[in-house]
């Protein structure tokens, strides 16, 4: 798609000292110019308040839970303790 010289908007915009220094950053590790990381940043900005719809949505994929065998969920008190000692044994034997 072409782009004709009005469908670009020049303005002045007065942005603080750390907004500018954050944008010249981005554009740094983005390779590409400020205008296009202000670009994008702007636009992110604005999908933020448009309907979920707009954006991909946020999947979940459930799995099995549970314990490995061998694992009693009563004694888990009692197996945090055997690590623990564990642990404390290797360290001071150092």
């Amino acid at each position: 798609m072409m782009r004709h010289h009005d469908d670009f908007m020049r303005t002045t915009v007065t942005l603080d000292d750390d907004v500018a220094r954050a944008v010249q950053e981005l554009a740094h590790r983005q390779r590409t110019s400020f205008k296009q990381a202000l670009n994008g940043l702007v636009r992110r900005g604005l999908l933020e308040g448009k309907p979920s719809a707009a954006r991909s949505p946020f999947v979940v994929s459930p799995h099995r839970g549970g314990f490995k065998p061998g694992i009693d969920p009563l004694k888990l008190n009692q197996l945090l303790d055997s690590l623990e000692v564990d642990d404390f044994a290797r360290g001071a034997g150092r």
